[in-house]
């Protein structure tokens, strides 16, 4: 088996008992797996849930809060108490491990994104395996990123990762709900996510979690427009993760038969950046960047809206209004009102050093990061 480059994703159902306490046994269950993973050669990134259900019962909380500062003073005490039986069983397996904790302004931030990259790509170079979680105790719910699955799958396209395993309690993907339908019928393997299996997917399967298999589906076609292999499925024992390596996991893989990773660069401006304004295009700007993949020249450009300047992050929208995508400008709002308004030569005399408003380098389409369903349901 090639060696590879691993995100393995855990939930909180499956770290503690749902009674505000680590339930060791499924810990040092996945540890050991983890362990037996990078044993074979493997580059593992663990994204680890379980910090709030861990910490609400020595806060005096009789189930999982509701409140925001409840759950975020149970992260704040259950993500220590998590680090520590981590840091513990993957020591007595000689493993080292490093916490990082993340929110979504990390993202949004194209210098703290690539940061974020360096630091990981440093860890893993150095044979540290990162433990990854979303910083609870300082995220608010409009910037969070939604739950940790929708965080591995980002975390597995920043990393160009081969796979995203992402354990859970249901084995894979079912045509309708197994729980309420003993007819369902599971799919072992798929090349896409479909919009109607998001659609009549479930909320959280239990009360530790906050996801569900409508998010691990929303996160798998994340990590497949990344260029990522997925898998979602239930197993135990030390070697299930190899076993899932070796395509004999009980549960779904999904893999499109021709993949191909994402630049950091494409990946920020596509998923991640914030949006200062939108230019309009005609047919032949259109044509040219959906189809030829050009750049966008100044004379395709028919009106902007916004104010926006230099390296800012615009949507680029065609001849009817459709949403193309975003990329990069090169130009302000206001230089770019100037070209509208002056004829072509007269521009060039201007500016003899003419560039492209937003070169092909740093122009995302909008079919390559995301979908309408993405776009109303996740916060891509």
């Amino acid at each position: 088996m090639r060696k590879q480059r691993i995100v393995v994703k855990i939930g909180s159902s499956s770290l503690t008992n749902g009674k505000g306490e680590i339930d060791l046994v499924k810990l040092v269950d996945h540890v050991e797996a983890l362990a037996n993973l990078r044993q074979e050669g493997h580059e593992v990134l663990l994204v680890s849930s379980g910090a709030v259900a861990a910490g609400f019962k020595e806060l005096g909380y009789p189930a999982r809060p509701v409140t925001l500062k409840g759950k975020q003073a149970a992260a704040a005490l259950g993500q220590s108490l998590l680090i520590k039986a981590y840091i513990e069983e993957f020591k007595a397996r000689d493993v080292s491990v490093a916490q990082i904790l993340l929110t979504r302004p990390d993202f949004s931030n194209q210098a703290q994104y690539k940061n974020a990259f360096d630091t990981i790509s440093e860890l893993l170079a150095r044979g540290v395996m990162p433990i990854i979680n979303e910083n609870d105790t300082v995220s608010t719910e409009e910037l969070k990123f939604g739950d940790n699955d929708m965080l591995s799958a980002l975390v597995s396209g920043l990393v160009h990762a081969d796979e995203l395993i992402i354990l859970t309690d249901v084995n894979g993907i079912y045509d309708s709900n197994p729980s309420t339908n003993p007819d369902a019928t599971k799919f072992n393997h798929l090349s896409e996510i479909e919009d109607h299996m998001i659609e009549n997917a479930g909320g959280a399967g239990s009360s530790a979690g906050t996801g569900g298999m409508r998010s691990k589906l929303l996160a798998a076609r994340t990590a497949l427009n990344l260029g990522v292999t997925v898998f979602i499925g239930k197993e135990i024992g030390s070697y299930k993760l190899l076993r899932i390596l070796s395509g004999h996991g009980d549960g779904t893989y999904v893999k499109r038969e021709k993949a191909s990773s994402v630049t950091i660069n494409r990946q920020w401006i596509g998923m991640h950046s914030h949006i200062s304004g939108q230019i309009y295009v005609d047919e032949g700007a259109e044509r040219a960047i959906v189809s030829n993949g050009k750049s966008l020249l100044h004379g395709g450009i028919e009106r902007v809206e916004g104010t926006f300047k230099e390296g800012d992050v615009v949507e680029v929208h065609g001849a009817e209004g459709d949403l193309l995508g975003r990329g990069k400008i090169a130009y302000s709002s206001a230089s770019l009102e100037h070209m509208i308004g002056t004829r072509r030569n007269e521009w060039r005399m201007e500016s003899p050093t003419f560039e492209e408003v937003i070169h092909r380098n740093h122009l995302v389409m909008e079919v390559a990061y995301r979908t309408k369903s993405d776009r109303n349901s996740s916060q891509l």
